[in-house]
Order: C-alpha cells, then sequence, then structure tokens
C-alpha cells in the first residue's frame, strides 16, 4: 500500500482539528485530516450551531408569550416542533459544507475514517481504517490528536438513546416530550432545560452541588435559577441521582415511563417521558493505539504540557480530548496555539483565566477569570461593582430587565481580575471583559471608555464604577 507523508496530520476533524489544519497550511505545512464522520465534530453537527437554533426559536416563543407587554396581541399561537428541529439539523449541514469548503480552499487533504497511530522512523505511521480494514497510510512527522469528546455517564445513569438521552440524541428529538428530568445543572442541562420548557414540557432539573451552574458566580447562579423558577422550572439542587431505571407504565403496556430516584435534599421518584443525562464529559481516547505508543492519559483524557505535547514526541492532543474546559473556543485557540508552536513562532501560552464561559439559555450567563469566592480564597482584597439590568435603560426599553453585571477588581492594583454578567445578550457583552482583562484593564479604563447610549453595555462602565463609588444610575 502506497504511503503519503505530511507534516503535520490532525486525527479528528472538528473545531480543533479543522483550525488547527487551516493555520498549519498557513504557516507552509503540508497537512492533511483524517476524520471518522462529518467535518466540523460535536460544536457544529451536534453541539454549539445547532443548539443555538433551538434556543432562539425558545426565545421566539418566550418573546410572543409576552407580547401583550408590547402592546401586541396574538391569538392561536401555533407551533411545529418537528419543524423546530429540522431548522437546526439544515444549519448543521450547512455549517458542515462551509468547512468541507474551508478544507478544498486551504488544500488540505481530508482522509475518511479512523486514525490509528503507529511509531515511525520519520514521527507516526497513521493507518486510516473503515468497516475494519485499513485503505490507507499516512506517514506524519507531527501528528495532532483532536478526537474530542463524548457524554460521560456513570453508573445508574446508563444511556439507552430512547428514554435515557445525552445531548447527541437531545438535539434531534423531533417530538416534544411532555416531561423530561434532566441530571445535571450546568450549560447542556440548563440549555435543553430552557428551550423544551418554552414549548410546554415539564421540567426538573437535578443537580448534586448548591447551586444551577456551579462553576459560575453564586450570585448569578441565583439570579438564574429565580428566572428558571418563574418560568415553570423545577430546579433541585443538593439533589443526587441514585438511579435511572425504565418501566412499563402498566402490565403487558408498550408506553414507557423514565423513573429517577435522587436522594439529599429532596427525596423522591421522578416519573417523566424522558431523561437526559448531561454530567460532563470523557475524552474519545480509545481504539487509536495509544497505549502501546505510551501515551500517557489521566482522568480518562491525554495527558499534555503547555505547548500540547504529550509524553511521545512528535505527537499532541489539543482540545476536548485533553481535558477541561471542554469549550469550542477554547479548541480552536489551542489549535492554532500548537501549530505555531511547532512551526516555532515565540507566541505566548493560552491564558486559561481569560477563557470566557457561556449558557446561552434566557436570561444568559456568561463570565471570565475568578469568582468572588474564588478570589477571596486566593487572598485577594477586592472591590466589587454591580450594575441591575432593571436600572438599564435599554433593559426597561426592550422588556429585559432580569439579571446584573457583576465585575471583580483587585484593589491593591485596581486590575480587573473576574467577571459575571446574567440578562439579555451576555454572551456578547463578555467579550468587552474578556479583552479588557487580557489588558489587565483597571476600573479608570473602563469608565473613562464612553459606552454608547442606551446598550446594555453601559451596564459595564456603570458596574466598574460601583465598585469604586462612582456610579451614576443605580
Amino acid at each position: 500500500m502506497a504511503q503519503s507523508e505530511f507534516d503535520v496530520v490532525i486525527v479528528g476533524g472538528g473545531v480543533a482539528g479543522y483550525t488547527a489544519a487551516i493555520r498549519a497550511v498557513q504557516l507552509g505545512f503540508k497537512t492533511a485530516i483524517v476524520e471518522s464522520a462529518r467535518l466540523g465534530g460535536i460544536c457544529l453537527n451536534w453541539g454549539c450551531i445547532p443548539s443555538k437554533s433551538l434556543l432562539k426559536a425558545a426565545e421566539v416563543m418566550h418573546t410572543i408569550k409576552k407580547s401583550k407587554e408590547f402592546g401586541i396581541t396574538t391569538t392561536g399561537l401555533e407551533f411545529d416542533f418537528a419543524a423546530v428541529i429540522k431548522r437546526s439539523r439544515d444549519i448543521a449541514d450547512k455549517s458542515e459544507k462551509g468547512v468541507q469548503y474551508l478544507m478544498k480552499k486551504n488544500k488540505i487533504q481530508n482522509f475518511s475514517g479512523f486514525g490509528f497511530i503507529k511509531k515511525h522512523k520519520n514521527g507516526s505511521l497513521i493507518e486510516v481504517t473503515k468497516d475494519g480494514k485499513v485503505i490507507e497510510e499516512i506517514i506524519a512527522n507531527h501528528t495532532i490528536i483532536a478526537t474530542g469528546s463524548r457524554a460521560r455517564s456513570f453508573p445508574g445513569m446508563n444511556i439507552d438513546g430512547k428514554k435515557v438521552l445525552s445531548f447527541m440524541e437531545s438535539i434531534v428529538l423531533d417530538k416534544l416530550p411532555e416531561t423530561v428530568t434532566i441530571i445535571g445543572a450546568g450549560a447542556i442541562g440548563i440549555e435543553f432545560a430552557y428551550f423544551w420548557n418554552a414549548f410546554g414540557a415539564k421540567v426538573t432539573v437535578v443537580e448534586m452541588l448548591d447551586q444551577p451552574l456551579p462553576m459560575e458566580d453564586k450570585e448569578l447562579s441565583d439570579v438564574l435559577g429565580r428566572e428558571f423558577r418563574k418560568l415553570g422550572i423545577s430546579i433541585l439542587t443538593g439533589t443526587k441521582v441514585e438511579n435511572i431505571s425504565v418501566e412499563k407504565t402498566a402490565p403487558n403496556s408498550k408506553t414507557e415511563k423514565v423513573i429517577t430516584k435522587v436522594s439529599g435534599k429532596t427525596n423522591a421518584e421522578i416519573e417523566s417521558d424522558i431523561a437526559l443525562v448531561a454530567v460532563g464529559f470523557a475524552g474519545n481516547v480509545e481504539n487509536m493505539g495509544l497505549e502501546a505508543l505510551g501515551v500517557t492519559l489521566e482522568n480518562g483524557s491525554i495527558k499534555v504540557d503547555k505547548d500540547y505535547k504529550t509524553s511521545v514526541d512528535g505527537i499532541y492532543a489539543i482540545g476536548d480530548v485533553n481535558g477541561p474546559p471542554w469549550l469550542a473556543h477554547v479548541a480552536s485557540a489551542e489549535g492554532l496555539n500548537c501549530v505555531e508552536k511547532i512551526r516555532g513562532l515565540d507566541v505566548p501560552d493560552i491564558d486559561y483565566l481569560c477563557i470566557p464561559a457561556v449558557t446561552f439559555c434566557q436570561p444568559q450567563v456568561a463570565s471570565v477569570g475568578l469568582t468572588e469566592k474564588k478570589a477571596r480564597e486566593l487572598g485577594y482584597e477586592v472591590k466589587i461593582g454591580k450594575f441591575p439590568f432593571s436600572a438599564s435603560g435599554k433593559g426597561r426599553a426592550i422588556g429585559e430587565t432580569a439579571g446584573l453585571v457583576k465585575v471583580i477588581f483587585d484593589a491593591k492594583y485596581d486590575e480587573l481580575i473576574g467577571a459575571h454578567i446574567c440578562g439579555n445578550e451576555a454572551s456578547e457583552l463578555i467579550a468587552e471583559l474578556t479583552l479588557g482583562k487580557s489588558l489587565e484593564t483597571t476600573h479608570e479604563q473602563i469608565i473613562r471608555t464612553v459606552h454608547a447610549h442606551p446598550t446594555f453595555a453601559e451596564a459595564i462602565m456603570e458596574a466598574a464604577a460601583d465598585a469604586y463609588g462612582e456610579a451614576i444610575n443605580i
């Protein structure tokens, strides 16, 4: 079998993989991708992009339901749930075709199949397999593993794909369930809770820790919990799932129900049509030959150093497969950083404290840097500033007054060390604060930057001013 040789081969064509591939070509590397499924990976096909389509549909539903506030009366509101799902799938298909175009534009060879990595005198030999047969052999001077992750489950929470679902089955579920139990109140669980609730499903969210969105600042999580409860979403915090079982509704019945047994603050057996297990991710590290190569694994992920090197020379790992944070924008950033370092460019390491996190429900939640609790635990003397959207002219004008901006400064140096937003357009607003944090901005620089009026962004300026007793509109 003839062997093709490349400077860089990326195993995995998701966001991390295709971003790394394009940058590699820009830097003069002969580059290939090995991908067993759809280009774009989970993000474009099953996660980030199609889920935002669904969440927009949910937002439209909620807006229509409160249209009377704007003097607009609607009658006979109807929806086609299957069409909502189809629109998200069409968008995913267009996104995948976009990546195909980028591969052709950048002359990146795409090998369709699974990549199995072996040692080779010139780096690695990658066997591309399909249906159990080797169809191509590729020699790679540098091999980048970007195989992503999959939904994690725990004993007693076995995902069957029919009644007990992961996010992948949920994203294409084209029949609205009447009742849903969601295990895990992280971003995925919270986003699906918002989506299904908007169309009338009764939703219960179970979270083992003491707040929804456990990684976020508690003050913001409390706001989200309050707004969700107003929508009729039940959130059970401090509650552990003991077991999920699927049972017939009656002897000899073909209809089944899901029983979720929980304990802790709430002790109950929750009955629902389906359950979504959203309790984290596990890296796709199996069946690639990593053990034989001597690649070190840690907690189900590939262990890497700050340059994304594994324990084996010439092999790197980027994106979800090297562990948290499991975010698409982290994956693409790591892809760029890894390839640039392979080329020998003098580029800074990624500062993971300058990585924004966003949950795209309504109200949205976004953050960067330290929470107030973490900052105090680390010994910072802090200045805290807050501005509620109830005091925002833009918020009142468009009827979106839930939430606030919260900023945290190191009192010693007046440096922004954390920022948290709960409210409309938080996902867009966080970019200003992420840039500010990366530039080590001060409250003075924020408040001296004139913000357009009326905008939600003014709340950032007001919150920074509030930290030092200088706010005008509260």
